[in-house]
C-alpha cells in the first residue's frame, strides 16, 4: 500500500528497514478500518442528496429549503469541530473516536423520523455535531504513524473513502429507495435508518481493535516501534508551532482555512446536488444512481497517482493550488456544456481536483505546526473550511431557483475553487516555512 520513500538522502540501514516494516504494518493494520469509518462518515452526511429525489416532494421542500438544510450538517460540525479535537487529546484517539462514530451514526439514523423542514434541520445539525472531530482527529493520528516521506499517501489513502463513498452510495441508495412502502415506510427513511446504523457497530469495534499510537501497537514489534518514533521526533523543529491556542491564531493555518472553506464549498455543492442535475437531465432513477459513480471512480484514481506525485516533490503548496485550478476548470465545463457527458468530464475533473486537494492541504499542517498545535490546526483548518459546506449546497439551491437551471451554481462554484487557488498562495507572502512547499 505504502512503499519505501524515493527520498535517496536517506540512507538503507537497520534502523530505516524497521521504520519501513512499520509503515507498512501500520498501512494495512491503521488505514482500512479508519478509511471505512470515512465511508460510512461521508455516506451519512451526502445520502440526503439521493433521499432528496422522492423526500423533497412528501416534505414539501424547495431547492432553496433543501439546501439550507443539507448544510446544516456543517454548522454543527463546525461549533464543535475544535473542542473535539481538543478532547481527542485528552481521551485518545480510540477512545474519541470510537464515540464519534457511535454518536453520529445514532443522529444520522434518527433523521429517518423527520417530519418537516424543521425537524429535518434539527437532525442534520446533530448530525454534523456529533460527527465534528472524525476527519482533523484522523489526520492528527495519521501524522502518529507516518513520516513526512510518505505521509501525503497515507492520506491519500485514508481520503480515497471520500469518492470510494460516493461509489457505494449511489447504488446502494436507489437500492434502499426501493424499500418504499415496506412496514408503511417511506424508501428514504429506510435508506436514512440503514445508512446510519452501521456506524455504531463500526465506533464499537474500533473502541477494542485500534491502538492510540505507535507504542500500543500489538502488530510491530519493539524495533520497529523504537525505530519508528525516533525518525517522527527527529521531524520534531523548535521554529514550528507547538502550542494549541497559539495554532488557531496562526497566520498561516488562518490563510488555509479560508481557501479550504473555498475549496468545500465546491466539494459539497457538487456532491450534495449531483443526483438531482442528472435528474435534471432527463435519467431515471437508476441511470441516475450509477452513472454518479462515474466521476467518484476517476476521482479515486486520480487522488492515489496525484499523492504519489506530492511525496516525490513535497511542493504540497503547489500541488494544492494546481488541485483547486483543475477543480475550477471542470466546474467550469460542467457548467458551460448543458449535456450529461459534459456534466460527468467536468464533474471527474472538479473532484479529482477537490479531492487530491485534500492531502495536500493537510500535508501543510504539519510543515508549520506540530504536537498538540498540528491537531488544534487541522481542526482549525477543517472547521472553517466545513463552513463552506453549509454554503454550497445553499448557494446552489438559491441560484437554481433564481434561474431554473444549474449551470450557474457550477461556474459560481468554479469562482469559488479559482478563490480558492489565489487564497492559498498568500501563504507565500505571510512567512517563510519551515520546509519546503
Amino acid at each position: 500500500m505504502i512503499a519505501r520513500s524515493n527520498d535517496t538522502s536517506i540512507p538503507v540501514t537497520p534502523e530505516s528497514r524497521a521504520v519501513d516494516g512499520a509503515v507498512r504494518s501500520a498501512a494495512w493494520h491503521v488505514i482500512p478500518l479508519l478509511a471505512v469509518g470515512y465511508i460510512v462518515s461521508y455516506i451519512d452526511r451526502a445520502n440526503i442528496s439521493f433521499a432528496a429525489l422522492t423526500m423533497n416532494k412528501d416534505l414539501g421542500l424547495t431547492a432553496t429549503q433543501f439546501g439550507f438544510i443539507a448544510g446544516t450538517f456543517y454548522v454543527g460540525y463546525c461549533l464543535f469541530e475544535i473542542p473535539s479535537n481538543v478532547a481527542l487529546q485528552r481521551f485518545g484517539a480510540r477512545r474519541w473516536l470510537a464515540r464519534i462514530m457511535v454518536s453520529w451514526g445514532l443522529a444520522a439514523a434518527g433523521t429517518c423520523l423527520a417530519q418537516g423542514p424543521t425537524s429535518l434541520a434539527v437532525f442534520r445539525f446533530l448530525t454534523g455535531a456529533c460527527e465534528a472531530g472524525f476527519y482533523p482527529g484522523v489526520m492528527f493520528y495519521l501524522s502518529m504513524w507516518f513520516p513526512v516521506e510518505v505521509r501525503a499517501r497515507a492520506f491519500a489513502w485514508f481520503n480515497i473513502a471520500n469518492p470510494m463513498s460516493s461509489v457505494i452510495s449511489g447504488p446502494l441508495s436507489i437500492s434502499l429507495l426501493g424499500l418504499n412502502g415496506l412496514l408503511g415506510l417511506a424508501g428514504w427513511r429506510w435508506l436514512l435508518l440503514c445508512e446510519g446504523l452501521p456506524a455504531c457497530l463500526l465506533g464499537i469495534y474500533m473502541l477494542y481493535s485500534l491502538p492510540d499510537g505507535p507504542r500500543d501497537a500489538r502488530w510491530l514489534n519493539e524495533d520497529q516501534k523504537s525505530a519508528l518514533q525516533r525518525r517522527l521526533a527527529a521531524e520534531q523543529h523548535p521554529r514550528k508551532e507547538q502550542n494549541l491556542w497559539a495554532a488557531l491564531r496562526h497566520p498561516q493555518m488562518l490563510i488555509l482555512s479560508c481557501s479550504f472553506f473555498c475549496a468545500v464549498v465546491g466539494i459539497q455543492g457538487i456532491t450534495l446536488w449531483l443526483p438531482q442535475i442528472l435528474r435534471h437531465h432527463g435519467l431515471s432513477m437508476t441511470a441516475t444512481g450509477l452513472i454518479a459513480t462515474v466521476p467518484y471512480l476517476l476521482a479515486c484514481i486520480g487522488l492515489i497517482v496525484w499523492s504519489y506525485h506530492m511525496d516525490r516533490t513535497r511542493a504540497f503548496l503547489r500541488n494544492y493550488v494546481g488541485c483547486c485550478a483543475l477543480a475550477a476548470l471542470g466546474f467550469t465545463v460542467a457548467g458551460a456544456v448543458d449535456s450529461v457527458p459534459g456534466l460527468i468530464v467536468g464533474a471527474s475533473m472538479a473532484l479529482i481536483g477537490m479531492n487530491a486537494s485534500r492531502p495536500a492541504i493537510f500535508s501543510l499542517v504539519p510543515v508549520h505546526l506540530q504536537g498538540p498545535a498540528a491537531a488544534a490546526g487541522m481542526a482549525l483548518v477543517t472547521s472553517i473550511g466545513n463552513l463552506g459546506g453549509f454554503f454550497g449546497p445553499l448557494m446552489m439551491g438559491r441560484l437554481k431557483d433564481s434561474t431554473g437551471s444549474f449551470a450557474a451554481g457550477l461556474l459560481g462554484l468554479a469562482g469559488m475553487l479559482a478563490l480558492a487557488a489565489v487564497i492559498a498562495l498568500l501563504i507565500k507572502a505571510v512567512a517563510r516555512p519551515v520546509v519546503r512547499t
